[in-house]
């Protein structure tokens, strides 16, 4: 299930976000309207929640988070950006730290 949260999951909605890959969770952030989508099959899935809530391409970055381990994935085809990422990895460290700040407050130690 694809949900976008505006504040911390609960674990029912951890749980929900789960159903897709078990172990991990597709998410997307927006970096500047610090909100996250996750759940779902694809990254693409997620991105799409947030635009259509108002969010801005530039602002949406992609990863997967793993809620036994804390592990964060940082790769995605939503982050290759021929101006803005040269790469399906999150390069900028500044937004790398951003979207790990989102994730960590929304979803880890639940």
């Amino acid at each position: 299930m694809i949900l976008l949260l505006r504040s911390r999951a609960t674990p029912e909605q951890l749980e929900q976000m789960l159903e897709q890959h078990k172990f991990y969770i597709k998410t997307a952030v927006d970096i500047e309207r610090q909100m996250l989508v996750g759940g779902g099959e694809l990254h693409a899935d997620c991105e799409e929640k947030l635009l259509d809530d108002g969010s801005r391409q530039q602002d949406i970055w992609a990863a997967s988070f793993m809620p036994l381990t804390g592990k964060i994935i940082y790769e995605s085809m939503v982050n290759l950006r021929p101006r803005q990422n040269r790469s399906m990895e999150i390069l900028d460290s500044n937004i790398k730290e951003r979207v790990v700040q989102v994730i960590i407050e929304f979803l880890e130690n639940l």
